[in-house]
């Protein structure tokens, strides 16, 4: 027998290592799957907090998609719970993911820099010399 979450329980599940969908009255628990995502985890983490219903069905996921949901499957919603309009909050760690953009760039901007001015360095420095 299927267990029965309220709403409530449901939104608390909104981070990177805990996150929980509601999508056609089923919950899931895709903690588990959140690198493994096509979509990144951003994706799993906005459709976290609400009925995911619709954001499911926009994209138009394959049937194979469909089927892995079943390993997912932890309980049915209680539908009266769910508020009938929802005003948007954030996910909780979506902020720290928005990150890894901008960390990639440091990283990459702190070994090209360096190499930036070595080249100039010895530019004008063969630039100097045959004068």
């Amino acid at each position: 027998m299927a267990k029965i979450y309220a709403f409530d329980e449901v939104s608390k599940h909104r981070t990177i290592k805990d996150c929980w969908l509601v999508i056609d009255g089923k919950v899931y628990d895709v903690s588990p799957f959140m690198d493994d995502h096509p979509g990144g985890d951003e994706v799993l983490l906005s459709s976290s907090g609400k009925d995911a219903t619709a954001d499911f069905e926009d994209i138009g996921h394959s049937d194979s998609a469909k089927e892995m949901m079943d390993k997912y499957l932890i309980g049915t919603i209680d539908m009266s719970t769910v508020p009938k309009k929802r005003t948007f909050v954030p996910p909780q760690q979506v902020a720290s993911n928005a990150n890894k953009g901008s960390d990639f760039m440091i990283k990459i901007l702190q070994f090209i820099v360096p190499l930036l001015i070595l080249g100039l360095a010895f530019t004008i420095r063969s630039y100097t010399k045959e004068k």
